[in-house]
């Protein structure tokens, strides 16, 4: 795993703030999901810090497991409150200055889809052309993106007793593979552009 995220619902668990203070590689805090940053960078400070608490060692065994706390956090925005965006260049000021004290140079991640894409997985590319735009414009403090995407487009609802299609999500609806690789195509040329 390089990577990972705690979801806007967990982000303001101190257990998996603990967690994150612990593990080797970067994580993104998602805001509220009533839009709120503060959650957030709550819980980017405590994940910064040294922690100990109880859990399983490498052999199994309960244990207490102390931390060192991680340098390597973001915040990452889904938007939030009702179908409100932010991902826009005045939401991502607003959370780069919420996280000027971090001490992280480029701290902000943008999520394409929840309420930024207004829960409609075939915005994700207009949320993402949009982000590709700010970077282009020399907005530096973000430094990724999130597509939701599978094998194939939209979703699907369990039902015991049904047969579900291969690669369709059972949870958010996503973009299929040729989407998805069509719009990665296109947001890398924008940024090797930029580059040129």
């Amino acid at each position: 795993i390089s990577w990972t995220a705690i979801g806007a619902r967990t982000t303001e668990s101190q257990t998996h703030r603990e967690i994150a203070s612990g593990v080797s590689m970067p994580v993104g805090f998602k805001n509220g999901t009533e839009g709120s940053l503060q959650v957030a960078v709550n819980a980017m400070t405590s994940a910064r810090a040294p922690h100990h608490f109880l859990g399983i060692n490498a052999e199994g065994q309960t244990s207490i497991i102390k931390t060192a706390g991680n340098p390597d956090r973001h915040i990452v925005l889904r938007g939030g409150g009702g179908g409100k965006t932010n991902y826009d260049a005045e939401h991502v000021a607003k959370a780069e200055a919420a996280v000027a004290g971090e001490g992280i140079a480029r701290p902000v991640m943008i999520d394409c889809s929840h309420d930024n894409s207004s829960k409609d997985h075939k915005r994700q590319g207009l949320v993402a052309r949009d982000v590709i735009k700010q970077f282009r414009d020399g907005r530096q403090s973000i430094m990724g993106l999130m597509i939701e995407s599978n094998l194939n487009p939209g979703k699907q609802t369990w039902k015991e007793g049904i047969s579900l299609a291969h690669g369709v999500s059972i949870t958010d609806a996503c973009l299929g593979w040729d989407e998805t690789e069509a719009l990665l195509n296109e947001l890398a040329d924008t940024i090797v552009t930029k580059s040129a």
